[in-house]
């Protein structure tokens, strides 16, 4: 049985690039950018007004001029109307290009028009007020998102913005999240008082799902030939193969003797830690990756959030984001010599740190739980009391 750390770093060790894709840019959430996106014009690509009002040339204001003939109205979109004097104005709304022959707004708040004339309330005008000049963001050809990232509805905003409509992201890897056993029926079938539904695979598939990655799903049914076909055809389609039971020394589990079969080689079985102990990982002589987590509900969760997706995150080229860490905010004990995973709700204190409240459950079969939380926090197992106050690292679900 090997640590927690040591577990952490066998599978990282296995981190693999699987190249590059091209996709719609409206399809890329939640995936990684694989390209600078650069602005293909200035932005804003024009002087922008930033609040309705009148423009004015700023040199009348300076010359003592108060009131203004209006010469016509401009909306967002329409073409710029220049003033011929400098008593003349421009109504003009939000989002409208400025005209060559003025330089400055002023709010409506602060005119008053009356028989088609405004005149200015306030004095202090600054010239070049409420305008967002062209270029002030990017200039053209300059990188307004670069590579390496998670695109998120912003950068989704940020290609649109620059007519981006396909962006090359990181390729992801083909999953598959494999279920067992003759327990189990379909969410839709109404279950024997000696059966339950199938929940593990959706779970997995949901946090797959909000990091960019859709997984198939396939069910084994307690059977060694159709297990034994079901392994060959994952290994056949699947970069990654994610089974959640069925992996322990029962006489009905069938999968451990069918990836030994199909050379499917352990890199490590079980793992100093609850919830997860049985958790087991392996590789096939093809570079196809097993992580077999344990059948509970809490437990494949843990391992999910504490070793597959820090492994996709380093797979995609994600640079490692900084370790989270809270308060734990009441005493806690916990004896056996294993790393616990403590399930935590977490609020701020006025001080604005993070505090963890521990919500224990009634262990790794208790999924309710998993609803009324928000992380784990990760308790060392050199250690069998925790007091309130201590710090500790949290993995945010």
């Amino acid at each position: 049985m090997i640590t927690v750390e040591q577990a952490e770093q066998l599978i990282q060790g296995q981190v693999k690039d699987f190249g590059t894709e091209s996709i719609p840019f409206e399809s890329a959430l939640g995936q990684v950018l694989a390209e600078d996106i650069t602005a293909d014009r200035d932005l804003p690509p024009f002087n922008r007004v930033t609040m309705d009002g009148i423009a004015v040339s700023y040199e009348s204001i300076a010359s003592g001029i108060t009131a203004y003939r209006i010469k016509a109205t401009q909306a967002a979109g329409d073409q710029p109307i220049d003033i011929d004097n400098s008593d003349e104005c421009i109504e003009i709304m939000t989002g409208a290009s400025l005209p060559d022959s003025v330089d400055t707004v002023i709010r409506y708040e602060d005119i008053e028009i009356k028989d088609k004339k405004a005149t200015i309330l306030i004095s202090g005008i600054q010239k070049g007020q409420n305008l967002h000049f062209k270029g002030a963001d990017k200039k053209k050809n300059e990188v307004v998102a670069p590579k390496g990232q998670r695109i998120t509805p912003a950068i989704i905003s940020i290609a649109a913005s620059v007519g981006k409509t396909e962006l090359l992201v990181k390729r992801l890897p083909r999953v598959v999240i494999v279920s067992s056993g003759d327990e189990l029926v379909d969410v839709d079938e109404q279950p024997s008082p000696i059966q339950i539904r199938k929940s593990n695979s959706y779970t997995i598939k949901a946090v797959l799902r909000q990091h960019g990655l859709t997984a198939e799903l396939l069910h084994i049914p307690d059977d060694p030939i159709i297990t034994r076909e079901k392994i060959a055809y994952c290994l056949e389609r699947f970069d990654v193969i994610l089974l959640t039971g069925g992996i322990s020394m029962g006489k009905f589990d069938y999968i451990p003797k069918a990836l030994e079969d199909m050379q499917v080689k352990t890199i490590f079985h079980k793992v100093q830690q609850r919830p997860g102990k049985p958790f087991w990982f392996g590789r096939h002589n093809n570079d196809i990756l097993v992580f077999a987590f344990p059948g509970n509900p809490v437990a494949t969760f843990m391992c999910l959030h504490r070793y597959f997706l820090p492994w996709l995150n380093a797979s995609q080229g994600l640079k490692e984001s900084r370790s989270v860490y809270a308060i734990l905010d009441q005493d806690f004990n916990f004896k056996p010599a294993l790393k616990y995973f403590l399930q935590v709700k977490l609020y701020f204190s006025e001080q604005g740190q993070i505090l963890a409240k521990p919500i224990e459950g009634n262990g790794s079969g208790d999924f309710t739980n998993l609803a009324d939380t928000d992380a784990f926090i990760e308790l060392p197992m050199e250690k069998d009391e925790f007091k309130k106050g201590e710090v500790f690292r949290i993995w945010n679900f």
